[in-house]
């Protein structure tokens, strides 16, 4: 089954107002910015999706990517681990005006959390945030004497990821650290879409060097010159303006 989307915008066409979308990426890193920027053009042109609640390590940086995203309005919630990062004035900016609701998690919980909703475990326990207000209304478990936070899976709509290769039936490799969330989330997400900088015949990758299997990939688009979050920003670029 071919999995391949002809462009970016085509990628992105189901997602509708108040969906849950995984975005990937460890800052810029695995970031997927044209599939981002994508959906900020398709809501310039018809005013959707708006209503979103995004997942995703951090908040953005700067005015390109996932900051670009929130500073449209199209982002109702953001469940994240690093509001605060290296330039998120888009996020405090909108947080602090009350436009945007927040669910801190911590990083390793972040993960986990999405793992869990990859492989159906609707609950699972940690001691990271016990006694602190990130517990507060959570069930807590003793085991071997030590109490545990009852944490809750995340599981989405949508995922928009970045990988470095893949196949027209969505097996998926990544090029380094840009793995980070990126497979875990195609396995939580009802629809994985991902961004290749390259598109295979099947069989073409070593199967010992697929790291997401196609059968967790919905949609795939060939972006051969993927833009790099830093980059963007060290230029001054607004999207979607050219530059600031």
């Amino acid at each position: 089954m071919d999995k391949t989307f002809p462009n970016l915008a085509a990628a992105v066409a189901g997602i509708a107002d108040g969906m849950t979308v995984m975005i990937g990426g460890f800052g810029g890193s695995g970031a997927p910015i044209e599939l981002i920027h994508a959906l900020i053009d398709r809501f310039l042109a018809t005013g959707h999706p708006y209503g979103l609640t995004v997942v995703n390590n951090n908040a953005g940086n700067g005015h390109v990517g996932l900051a670009a995203l929130i500073e449209q309005g199209m982002v109702r919630k953001l469940i994240c681990s690093f509001p605060r990062s290296a330039d998120p004035v888009v996020f405090t900016e909108a947080y602090l005006a009350g436009k945007i609701a927040l669910e801190l998690v911590p990083q390793g919980t972040l993960a986990e959390r999405i793992r869990a909703g990859g492989a159906g475990i609707p609950a699972f326990y940690t001691p990271t945030s016990y006694g602190t207000d990130l517990a507060k209304g959570k069930p807590v478990e003793v085991f071997e004497g030590r109490p545990y936070v009852q944490e809750r899976w995340l599981k989405a709509d949508y995922a928009l990821v970045k990988a470095h290769l893949g196949d027209s039936l969505g097996n998926l490799t990544y090029r380094m650290a840009a793995r980070n969330f990126n497979p875990l989330m195609c396995t939580a997400a009802t629809t994985a879409i991902a961004q290749v900088s390259r598109i295979l015949a099947p069989g073409t990758i070593d199967p010992e060097a697929v790291v997401t299997p196609g059968i967790f990939v919905q949609g795939i688009v060939e972006v051969p010159r993927p833009a790099q979050e830093e980059d963007l920003n060290r230029a001054g670029s607004v999207y979607p303006q050219v530059a600031r």
